[in-house]
């Protein structure tokens, strides 16, 4: 069932489908900022009690949704290249690091910003926000261990660990609201039977989700080429593709 993904294994046909797939990922990104940020910036209604400043929640939410999102593709990535032994696996680790780190760091950013005006505070050490500061130092430890090597397969694996131990921190991000006193807000999109969000607003939102979705795809798409270029440098394929882009 899973044989035609066997050829995508290969270097040179991972390289080239994530060639395919980058243009459609960039292309549905830019649409879909330029109509989710019209739409929520411009035509959906101001919030009855926070007015205008609850419009900080068309950049904060995606990113902090994908912020979890990106480490729970980078864990499973890690959990392949660690069973099936495959490089790609670990190259894909590598490439969604980086981004993982600035989705998570611009959604502490807009939190702290959002918070501001909400909790009279930049900061506060609330459940939430603590979790999510401790994916953002879990995401750089996964970068700071996959560049202590020198050898990229041990390098792999050793970042590939740290992905998977901190997964536990995942479902503490998603249920803190929950399982502590917290003033961070409860879930609001997540209740797919009644959000607890007005339609006007949810629609826009949901667009940037897709947004910063594809923003995501896009990035992790162009770092994996270059750590495949990086890793293969010395093969005849990449030497080949080197002559032709001459």
């Amino acid at each position: 069932m899973w044989k035609w993904l066997h050829p995508y294994a290969k270097p040179e046909q991972a390289y080239r489908l994530a060639g395919r797939l980058l243009p459609w990922f960039a292309v549905i990104s830019l649409l879909a900022f330029i109509i989710g940020t019209v739409w929520g910036l411009a035509f959906a209604p101001a919030d009855y009690q926070q007015g205008d400043s609850f419009r900080i929640i068309y950049l904060h939410v995606p990113a902090a949704i994908l912020s979890m999102g990106a480490y729970s593709t980078m864990a499973i990535a890690a959990f392949i290249g660690m069973v099936w032994q495959l490089r790609m696996a670990d190259m894909t680790v590598a490439a969604i690091a980086p981004v993982g780190a600035v989705f998570t760091f611009i959604a502490l950013l807009t939190g702290a910003a959002w918070g501001k005006p909400m909790w009279g505070a930049w900061w506060v050490w609330d459940a939430r926000l603590t979790s999510e500061l401790i994916l953002l130092f879990l995401y750089l430890g996964v970068i700071a261990l996959y560049n202590a090597f020198s050898d990229k397969v041990v390098a792999g694996r050793a970042a590939g660990i740290l992905a998977l131990v901190g997964v536990i921190n995942l479902p503490i991000i998603h249920y803190s609201v929950e399982w502590w006193n917290t003033l961070h807000q409860g879930a609001s999109i997540t209740k797919l039977a009644k959000p607890s969000i007005a339609p006007s607003m949810l629609w826009p939102l949901l667009v940037m989700i897709v947004a910063f979705a594809t923003f995501l795809g896009a990035l992790t798409l162009m770092r994996f080429r270059n750590e495949l270029i990086m890793r293969e440098w010395h093969r005849p394929w990449v030497k080949a593709l080197a002559e032709r882009e001459q």
